[in-house]
């Protein structure tokens, strides 16, 4: 049995808030798990936003398992949650899963350069604001005979699909970041860039997505 020791209480409390998130809009979650030092790195894909969520956790001591100094495993995030002790700053690494496909293609650990063009902070949120209350009108809109899946995926994809700004990002990014908790009051985020990639990042979270999509070959996988 593998335990970590976080950094704190609000460390295991936040951990214990995204894997909550994840499973919000997927019951049957997985999460791929690296830790290495007094770092870990938790990495999700909420299925609704099409994005890669990443929730870095601080640890109180560096891991260390017995001839391992690092950790890569992916895991139900349900069972993660299940171990999660916030009064002893603990979790209890269930056993490996098999990943779903997302998990072997992660972003880069360097080569991240400062993307500009990215709006404040209060026009993120009026964005958001504004897009989902499109979607909810053009969807509200149609006549039951065309009240399809189909057609609320369209709809989905030209709305979300959307760029930020005077950036590349898509707007389902930005609605991902603020969805999973990583987007607040007073905390300006930034956009960054490697290769393929960007990366929306917080100082409660991140959110990568691929300009050629998750599934592309141009990646390494790891």
């Amino acid at each position: 049995m593998t335990v970590l020791h976080l950094a704190d209480e609000g460390e295991a409390a936040d951990l214990a808030a995204f894997l909550s998130r994840l499973l919000h809009y997927d019951r049957g979650a997985a999460v791929r798990l690296q830790a290495a030092g007094t770092a870990l790195a938790v990495f999700g894909r909420p299925p609704s936003f099409e994005v890669l969520a990443v929730r870095a956790v601080r640890l109180g001591k560096p891991y260390e398992e017995g001839l391992e100094v690092t950790l890569d495993v992916t895991v139900s995030a349900g069972e993660l949650l299940e171990t999660v002790d916030e009064s002893a700053g603990t979790v209890v690494v269930p056993g490996a899963v098999t990943g779903p496909p997302w998990a072997g293609v992660l972003p880069p650990r360097g080569g991240w350069r400062a993307e500009p063009g990215l709006p404040a902070p209060d026009a993120l949120g009026a964005l958001v604001a504004a897009v989902v209350a499109e979607f909810r009108s053009r969807t509200g809109e149609l006549p039951a005979e065309r009240r399809t899946r189909d057609e609320l995926d369209r709809i989905g994809r030209d709305i979300w699909s959307r760029t930020v700004g005077d950036t590349r990002l898509p707007v389902r990014a930005v609605h991902a970041a603020q969805s999973l908790g990583f987007l607040r009051p007073g905390e300006p985020p930034a956009l960054f860039s490697s290769g393929a990639w960007l990366r929306l990042r917080t100082p409660y979270g991140s959110v990568a997505v691929r300009r050629a999509g998750l599934g592309a070959l141009d990646v390494s996988v790891r």
